[in-house]
C-alpha cells in the first residue's frame, strides 16, 4: 500500500497529476459570493471615514469585504497554483458579467402599475443601475488586479523557495490592488470627477484595501496551513504558462 506523505508534497507544473482536492471547488464557490456581494450589495453603501492628512474620504462599503477575494486568490495560488486560481479568476468574472447584465435586464422591464411598484423601481435602479462605465470598470479592473496579484503571488514563492508567505500575500496585493484601484476610478470616473478628488480617493481605497489584507495575514495563515494539510498539496509554478487567456491547469 502506498502512503501519503504527513507533510504537502511540493507540486511543479511537470510533475503534476489531474486530481480532485476536497476543498478546491468550495474555495472557488467562497470567492465567487464574497465577488458578488461586495459589487452588488457594498457598492450600493457610500460610508465617509476621517483620513490623517487627507480628511474626510468617501468610500464604498464593499471595500471592507471586496479584499477577501483577494484574500482567497492568495490562498488558492499559494496551494493549488496560479493555473487553479486562473480558472476560479475566470469563473468570478463570468459570474459577475452575468449579475451585471441581469441587473441590466430586471431595471430595464417596466415595473407593475401597482403603488408599492412606483416606489420600488427607483430603489431598485438606485441600487443596481450602475452606469455602463462603473460596470465595465468593476470587471476590468477585477480581472487584470486578480492575474496581477496570482502572477506576483507565484513568482514570489519561487523566489523565496516558500518561504515568507506573509511578504507574498502583502506584496502581491500591493500590485494587485494597485492595478485594480487605478483601472476602476479611471475608466468608471475619468472626466466625471475633478482628476484631484478621483486620485484622492483611489489612494484612500488601496490604502484600506492593502491594510485589510495585512491585517488577516495570521487567518491567512491558518487557512493556508490546513489547506495544505488536508489537500496533500503545495504547488510551485516553476514552467506554468502564465497566458491569462489560458483555462488548462
Amino acid at each position: 500500500m502506498t502512503h501519503l506523505p504527513t507533510s504537502p508534497q511540493q507540486t511543479t507544473h511537470q510533475t503534476t497529476l489531474q486530481r480532485s482536492y476536497a476543498y478546491y471547488d468550495l474555495v472557488m464557490a467562497a470567492f465567487v459570493c464574497v465577488l458578488l456581494c461586495s459589487n452588488f450589495i457594498g457598492a450600493a453603501k457610500q460610508a465617509v471615514i476621517d483620513v490623517p492628512l487627507l480628511g474626510p474620504i468617501p468610500f464604498s462599503a464593499g471595500i471592507l469585504f471586496f479584499p477577501i477575494s483577494y484574500i482567497f486568490g492568495d490562498i488558492l495560488t499559494e496551494v493549488y497554483g496560479y493555473g487553479r486560481d486562473r480558472r476560479v479568476v475566470w469563473a468570478g468574472f463570468a459570474a459577475l458579467a452575468f449579475a451585471s447584465f441581469m441587473a441590466w435586464v430586471v431595471v430595464s422591464l417596466p415595473p407593475g402599475p401597482s403603488g408599492f411598484m412606483l416606489t420600488y423601481q427607483p430603489a431598485l435602479e438606485t441600487v443596481f443601475g450602475n452606469a455602463w462605465r462603473i460596470a465595465a470598470g468593476s470587471m476590468i479592473a477585477f480581472w487584470m488586479g486578480s492575474f496581477a496579484n496570482s502572477y506576483v503571488m507565484a513568482k514570489m514563492k519561487i523566489w523565496t523557495n516558500g518561504k515568507w508567505l506573509w511578504t507574498r500575500t502583502i506584496g502581491s496585493t500591493l500590485v494587485g490592488e494597485a492595478v485594480d484601484s487605478s483601472l476602476f476610478y479611471f475608466i468608471a470616473f475619468y472626466g466625471i470627477w475633478q482628476t484631484e478628488d478621483l486620485i484622492k480617493v483611489a489612494l484612500a481605497q488601496y490604502a484600506l484595501k492593502t491594510a485589510w489584507e495585512a491585517l488577516m495575514t495570521p487567518a491567512t495563515y491558518k487557512i493556508v496551513n490546513f489547506l495544505k494539510r488536508k489537500e496533500n498539496e503545495d504547488y510551485y509554478d516553476r514552467g506554468t504558462d502564465f497566458n491569462p487567456f489560458r483555462l488548462k491547469t
